[in-house]
């Protein structure tokens, strides 16, 4: 008979609290897990510890990275973060997929392809799962990252699944959002949206290498063009597009150069600050109106109500707008 493992310590507050001023990989993990919970006493706990950590958080720069699906955003990922680490810099990688959960997908994926970034002891990498849900990926990814910078990470990097709403959300949440492309901008272009393309601070054409540096050259060319008729994302900052290799590791020094200067003239406009204050405020609006949303059809009256309103509604026996005036009603505190 085997004996049985001893069971893990019940963490306190005090020990996550404790834990993650030290970097402590383990405790980390598990006051992550705590934000990833749904469950009510988990939400409870992890947000206490989120509280008395706040004065360590904000230090970081935030980078949100998003691309088409063979864009190559994990080996770019891998490459750049082990840039950052050989400069100094410890680096934190959150990867967001809305569609499922990470932990049971894409994110073994990244980690086998981030293989020698995984082993570095300056990295970390964690998915943000969201079960489908984009207002969860809101949540569970920047409390993640708050975590994160309390832990001392001082580079934080949000991968998304690629381009789609995901966008939106990341961008959010970062200082900094990086677009990935690949060669052929006229076909690029068209199938990226206008919309994703405003939310970027730079557009990074990848692969650059070989029989194909060329062509990245005359793509990035292209979108330089392209960039000037566009409303930029920052105020007093024009997103520009470069080359690189995620393979040889050209143009990536020159990257991060762009985001340290983008750093240092937002910060010294004031544009930094007035940003993260903003997706602060954005933030506890998105949680408000999703506890709203949550007690409303919690609500009995509702529950029982909105079925038979439903029907009504398909039978045309009752207008659409009537029967949400009929539900709104129906809640005691929004009459």
């Amino acid at each position: 008979m085997k004996p049985s493992k001893p069971k893990r310590k019940k963490l306190q507050v005090g020990d996550y609290i404790a834990g993650v001023e030290t970097g402590d990989r383990s405790v980390l993990a598990q006051a992550i897990t705590l934000v990833e919970s749904n469950a009510p006493a988990h939400l409870e706990l992890s947000q206490e510890i989120i509280s008395q950590l706040l004065p360590l958080t904000g230090n970081s720069t935030r980078i949100g990275i998003t691309g088409v699906p063979g864009v190559g955003k994990s080996t770019f990922i891998e490459t750049f973060g082990l840039h950052l680490c050989e400069h100094g810099h410890s680096v934190a990688v959150l990867a967001i997929d809305p569609s499922s959960s990470i932990s049971r997908g894409s994110i073994l994926g990244d980690k086998t392809r981030m293989e020698k970034l995984s082993r570095k002891p300056e990295c970390f990498i964690r998915a943000s799962p969201s079960g489908g849900n984009l207002g969860g990926v809101a949540r569970k990814s920047r409390e993640t990252m708050l975590l994160c910078e309390a832990a001392g990470f001082d580079v934080i990097l949000i991968e998304t699944a690629g381009v789609g709403q995901s966008e939106t959300t990341v961008r959010s949440m970062v200082d900094f959002f990086l677009l990935l492309a690949l060669t052929g901008a006229g076909d690029e272009l068209q199938g990226i949206k206008r919309g994703i393309m405003e939310l970027a601070d730079a557009v990074v054409i990848n692969k650059a290498d070989g029989d194909n540096k060329l062509k990245a050259e005359t793509t990035r060319q292209e979108y330089n063009g392209a960039l000037h008729y566009l409303h930029p994302s920052t105020d007093g900052w024009q997103t520009i597009a470069r080359t690189c290799s995620s393979l040889t590791g050209d143009g990536i020094p020159e990257i991060w150069e762009t985001i340290q200067e983008f750093s240092h003239l937002t910060e010294a406009s004031g544009v930094m600050e007035k940003r993260r204050q903003q997706q602060t405020l954005t933030w506890m609006q998105t949680l408000l109106d999703e506890e709203l949303n949550r007690r409303f059809f919690l609500n009995p009256k509702i529950k029982s109500l909105k079925p038979i309103l439903e029907n009504q509604v398909l039978n045309n026996e009752i207008s659409v707008a009537k029967a949400v005036k009929q539900l709104l009603k129906a809640a005691p505190e929004l009459k």
